[in-house]
């Protein structure tokens, strides 16, 4: 078996619900992503065997294969083709596993994997709503609620069990969200994304053009005090609308190639993918996943937790990294070290893309060897990647 390197990651910078991203078709924005990957790795466009788009709302301006229409919308030539992938919040981490699977086969040898999510066009949920005959549809079947009776699509109940069962107080919730903030402020100010992002034109309300290359949702005013007083989601709930990530427009990907694409491109790799693991989970707590998916990641690697010098955990919620640092024994130090999804966004299927190159950039700006990424997904699901710098 063949090995997988990421010769290139880029992203967007995060856009808010209706804000300086809004104006942007998502194919669009994907498409640039896409022309900045090709820029950045000096590839040839053709020589690009096939793009792995994560992305969940695949209705409206994001169906008909919004991978495909993306590749339509760059500069890649129309001979590369394209596939779509739902595996809900963590679509795009799973292209790239299908990605690195792909190259290590020998079966391709350049492949793109890449996500988007414009959730100010197409809104959360939005395909779960879609009338049918009957009425309007629903994603639980009679056996699935047979199965498991609780069954349900919102995952804001998975994160109060999630803290329930972990005993995660409102004020260590709030806590964590601030550093959240604190940290993104202090990535930004200190260019740390610099590297990363991909700039783009945006149209303001006035008319004028300028250019968006600094993450929208960042609060910089955030402190205990204001992030105490949002109101809780449930009465007797401990999350808050200041303890969950933002919705969030925006497109990433990664370029992965195996040695022969190495060869052909002439370029030096980033990262080396070391281990890809994917496992199912309690659909009805749900967001609990990351943890056994972490646990049997690093046992397959032989790996510790202290082997790793970086993880990004995706803050869909605050109870879902602190829970995930409870259990593993992590170092919060190197959580999410440049702020996570409740400060820069969470655009759903571009997110594992955009966590994976948050991690390889951060990993070459400290100079450390091995990242961990994880996060959790609509079904009780989670994929856990281990990356190499080299």
């Amino acid at each position: 078996m063949g090995e997988a390197y990421i010769v290139a990651a880029a992203r967007t910078a995060g856009g808010r619900k209706g804000g300086r991203v809004s104006g942007w078709h998502p194919a669009d924005l994907a498409g640039e992503v896409l022309n900045a990957l090709v820029d950045r790795s000096g590839a040839d466009p053709a020589l690009i065997e096939d793009v792995i788009m994560g992305c969940v709302g695949q209705v409206g301006e994001q169906a008909i294969n919004i991978a495909r229409n993306a590749v339509l919308a760059s500069k890649l030539p129309e001979s590369v083709p394209a596939t779509s992938v739902d595996r809900q919040c963590g679509s795009s981490q799973q292209s790239i596993h299908f990605a690195a699977a792909t190259v290590m086969s020998g079966a391709m040898d350049i492949v793109i994997a890449a996500g988007v999510e414009s959730m100010s066009r197409v809104p959360m949920g939005l395909s779960s709503a879609l009338p049918y005959k009957n009425g309007f549809g629903t994603y639980k079947s009679p056996r699935m609620e047979e199965r498991y009776p609780g069954i349900q699509f919102s995952q804001f109940a998975g994160a109060e069990m999630l803290a329930k069962k972990y005993d995660l107080s409102r004020e260590q919730l709030d806590a964590f969200a601030l550093a959240s903030h604190q940290r993104a402020m202090a990535a930004t100010k200190g260019g740390k994304f610099a590297a990363e992002i991909v700039p783009i034109k945006v149209t303001l309300p006035d008319g004028s053009v300028e250019t968006h290359d600094a993450d929208e949702g960042i609060r910089w005013d955030a402190t205990m005090e204001s992030i105490g007083g949002v109101k809780l989601l449930s009465e007797d709930g401990r999350l808050t609308a200041a303890t969950s990530s933002q919705i969030c427009d925006g497109a990433a990907g990664v370029m992965i190639v195996n040695e022969r694409g190495l060869k052909a491109l002439g370029v030096a790799p980033l990262a080396r993918i070391h281990h890809m693991t994917v496992i199912g989970h309690d659909p009805v707590i749900m967001l609990e996943a990351p943890i056994p998916a972490t646990q049997k990641a690093l046992e397959r690697a032989g790996m510790k937790i202290d082997d790793i010098d970086l993880y990004e955990v995706n803050e869909a919620f605050a109870s879902v990294p602190t829970a995930w640092l409870q259990v593993t024994g992590g170092d919060p130090d190197k959580l999410n070290v440049n702020g996570g999804a409740i400060a820069l966004g969470h655009p759903l299927g571009g997110s594992g893309a955009k966590l994976m190159t948050t991690l390889v950039h951060a990993l070459k700006d400290r100079g450390a060897r091995y990242g961990l990424q994880t996060m959790c997904e609509g079904g009780g699901l989670a994929n856990v990647t281990i990356v190499e710098r080299l």
